[in-house]
């Protein structure tokens, strides 16, 4: 993103809020701009927000925590299938493992960078509370990409097939077996072997259920 007028650190810092909208799907914090800008303090980002909002490139509301939106003159958009839920908790019984390709529930129409790009993105919606320390909470949409395989750390909705459940972790792999790893500290891991596991896709966005 380059924007005429602007100067090399007012146009870091939109770089920085864009890249972390794409990545996150929600906006950085004043502080994390601070350290992803490398920028000496909170009041000089302050003051180049003041700059970037007058200008007209963000909207910022002084009440959020994360109220800065990005502006855009023209915004692509594609649309995305809801294809049902996922468990982010216990694994939760599901019909099929056809479940992934079926009709959808609804569809979403969003700015394509929430997508970043990628091809056979769908949408789940979550239950449960295991993924909190993730920024994902219950009735929250995650952004998926259709893959098959993932790489330790990435969060991942699986379908198990033994027990025939799915559920949404983080994945990461251990001498003779998978871990799937919850962000929640009063929840325990599933421990199960990489043949029990059909990895259904990875997480690109997270879209925040507001009250």
């Amino acid at each position: 993103m380059k924007r005429e007028g602007l100067s090399p650190k007012q146009q870091s810092i939109l770089s920085f809020i864009d890249n972390f909208l794409a990545e996150k799907g929600y906006p950085p914090s004043v502080r994390e701009i601070v350290r992803g800008c490398h920028i000496s303090s909170t009041s000089v980002v302050e003051y180049h927000l003041n700059i970037l909002q007058k200008e007209g490139h963000i909207r910022r509301d002084a009440e959020v925590a994360r109220g800065i939106e990005l502006r855009r003159r023209s915004r692509a958009l594609v649309q995305v299938p809801i294809i049902g839920y996922i468990a982010a908790g216990e694994p939760v019984p599901t019909p099929t493992a056809d479940t992934w390709n079926s009709v959808p529930i609804e569809t979403l129409e969003l700015p394509q960078e929430l997508t970043r790009g990628k091809e056979k993105v769908y949408a789940l919606r979550v239950k449960g509370t295991s993924m909190i320390d993730a920024l994902i909470n219950e009735g929250d949409l995650v952004l998926m990409q259709q893959v098959s395989t993932a790489d330790d750390g990435d969060t991942v909705a699986v379908w198990l097939k033994a027990e025939r459940e799915s559920t949404l972790k983080r994945l990461y792999r251990e001498k003779g077996h998978l871990r799937l790893q919850p962000a929640n500290p009063q929840m325990q891991p599933i421990y199960t072997s990489p043949d029990n596991v059909d990895i259904q896709g990875k997480v690109i966005c997270i879209i925040r259920q507001l009250d």
